[in-house]
């Protein structure tokens, strides 16, 4: 689990613990079933926001690697400085590449990949020949 899903889950027990602590006053048995209810169904909500956070940023994490892994496999590619980020999956391709040739197979790979919506391949650039 990354640290933004665990700071999600963190905020969401803390605010539901003290939700839960100021239900808890001076009101009749009734009252105080009624207002724990209340932060509980606060407390679900928050809980599956963390939940679908963390599922996403899981898969996003699951996609670099997938698209990482392909790219280093290619040997046009194996020896380049390629990093992948992914959110929402959409992979961007960052670092530089010998020729656009490589910078189109290196988009084309990210593209194969289950689960990527897009790709962004600005952000590769072609290395100057000197000479």
């Amino acid at each position: 689990m990354n640290v933004k899903s665990n700071m999600a889950l963190l905020i969401a027990t803390l605010t539901s613990a003290t939700f839960l602590v100021a239900a808890c006053g001076d009101r009749s048995p009734s009252e105080q079933v009624s207002q724990k209810m209340e932060p509980a169904d606060k407390m679900a909500s928050a809980t599956d926001k963390a939940t679908t956070a963390a599922a996403a940023g899981a898969q996003d994490d699951a996609i670099s690697a997938k698209v990482k892994a392909a790219i280093v496999s290619d040997p046009g590619l194996a020896t380049l400085q390629i990093n992948v980020d992914t959110k929402n999956s959409v992979v961007t391709l960052n670092g530089s590449v010998d020729n656009s040739m490589s910078k189109q197979r290196a988009t084309q790979i990210a593209q194969t990949v289950p689960g990527v919506r897009s790709v962004v391949a600005d952000n590769l650039t072609v290395k100057t020949q000197s000479g």
